[in-house]
């Protein structure tokens, strides 16, 4: 005997395996998008702190007696970290859009031609909040660094 018509069972299954597998592919391109957004953020945020970071971590080294100085130059704001004793000092500054660092000795003129670039920056300014206290803004936000010293260095260079 033969069958005229034909069960609808099997296009059911066909049906719903087809749409659990364009769940599927639905579910992995939207994670893999998520993922993406998610790992741009991390990197971007990452890139905009390394900045302040950086700051933060060459006042620390350099921490001792009147060895952080803040002073204005033909560049603009200049934040001066004395390296010990030894008559240097990192100086940071902007210069052509960009975060530059000298390490010269503390009384030399700023020559941001060879000054090594830290990074991008629109903005960069330095003041001393109290003794001890000051604040640094940049693009990517005010950090505010606290120095051990008793003097904190506030007089000029």
């Amino acid at each position: 005997m033969k069958r005229t018509k034909s069960s609808p069972l099997g296009w059911y299954t066909v049906g719903i395996a087809a749409l659990f597998f364009a769940g599927f592919l639905l579910l992995v391109i939207f994670g893999a998008l998520i993922y993406r957004n998610a790992a741009r953020s991390q990197s971007g945020n990452c890139d905009a702190r390394s900045l302040t970071a950086y700051l933060t971590t060459i006042a620390r080294a350099n921490d001792s007696e009147d060895s952080v100085r803040i002073y204005d130059s033909e560049y603009g704001t200049v934040l001066s970290m004395a390296d010990g004793d030894s008559g240097f000092a990192f100086r940071i500054y902007r210069y052509g859009g960009h975060l530059v660092e000298e390490y010269e000795e503390s009384g030399a003129e700023l020559v941001p031609d060879s000054a090594q670039v830290i990074g991008e920056t629109e903005i960069f300014s330095a003041e001393w909040l109290t003794d001890g206290l000051f604040a640094v803004q940049t693009d990517a936000g005010r950090v505010l660094i606290g120095v051990r010293s008793a003097n904190g260095g506030n007089g000029n260079e």
